[in-house]
């Protein structure tokens, strides 16, 4: 009977281990194949002109990814904003103050809203929310980089909920207790007892969240107008612009293989790859810290 059983587990073993080597070697597969293909733009173009290049006109054989850095860092920057604000008091609601009825309601929309596809919100947003920015606005089009903004703070809000609201609730009850007992109210308790003990798992949401706004492609691209330009000025949010994922999304499908241009999209996809791969390891870093000083959860 133990035979059996040893062979089986060692099975298992290995699959796993086999899973994650897979994993591991598709990883490194896709960071080789974009240092390939990359590296012909890097080495005709250069690369401080390539990351400080103030124009991106493909036709004129210019490519400078500063209108990109520009527009993908406003965007996220105001989406995590949106993102915030709005889905961590849900989180903490959700986790901590809603009864059954509101949590029986709450949570399937939530999910809900996290399963619908990224195009759908793209739909959404060019026919709701750009014609409603282009109307109230006086504006020639409402795609818009305030557009992009508006629709990825609002698409990421069930992924924020979600992990922060996972993250208080693996707070224990003995420390919630403790505070009660102590004398402080429900909403000391929170602020000072729950949100501390849970900030590993909060900002690892936070960076992870980042990562997912800067990556995503068919939503933004439908309602950021993908103009590659710095806008005038330069925090003009009303502008039209042009993140890294809508240029290789809009321009992929009609480049020359093998020329500067086809080139140059594989590195604005490699410097993605590295900024999305950065972020998830300073999220790892900042959890094991905050973790370590604070006893997070």
């Amino acid at each position: 009977m133990m035979m059996p059983r040893r062979y089986s587990e060692l099975f298992v073993e290995t699959l796993l281990f086999v899973s994650a080597i897979t994993s591991i070697l598709v990883m490194l597969l896709i960071f080789y194949f974009l240092i390939h293909e990359s590296i012909p733009a890097f080495s005709e173009l250069g690369i401080i002109s390539l990351l400080a290049g103030m124009k991106w006109h493909p036709s004129g054989d210019i490519y400078g990814f500063l209108p990109l850095i520009t527009a993908s860092l406003t965007i996220t920057i105001l989406a995590l904003f949106i993102n915030i604000a709005i889905g961590f008091p849900l989180a903490i609601y959700l986790a901590e103050l809603a009864g059954p009825r509101s949590k029986a309601i709450l949570k399937p929309a939530i999910e809900l809203l996290a399963g619908v596809p990224s195009i759908v919100y793209g739909f959404l947003g060019v026919i709701i929310l750009v014609s409603y920015l282009q109307d109230s606005f006086d504006m020639l089009t409402g795609r818009s980089i305030l557009a992009g903004s508006i629709l990825l703070g609002v698409m990421f809000i069930p992924y924020l909920t979600t992990i922060c609201e996972d993250a208080l609730r693996a707070v224990p009850g003995e420390f919630k207790e403790g505070s009660l007992a102590l004398g402080a109210n429900r909403w000391q308790t929170i602020r000072n007892v729950t949100i501390p003990a849970a900030s590993s798992g909060i900002t690892a949401a936070v960076l992870l969240n980042i990562g997912s706004i800067i990556g995503e492609t068919m939503a933004v691209l439908l309602v950021v107008g993908n103009v590659a330009r710095i806008a005038s000025p330069y925090y003009d949010i009303f502008d039209q612009g042009a993140t890294f994922t809508s240029v290789i999304a809009g321009e992929m499908g009609e480049v020359a293989r093998g020329s500067t241009h086809y080139h140059a999209l594989f590195a604005v996809g490699l410097i993605l790859l590295l900024v999305v791969s950065i972020l998830s390891l300073i999220a790892d870093f900042a959890r094991a810290r905050i973790r370590k000083k604070f006893g997070g959860y």
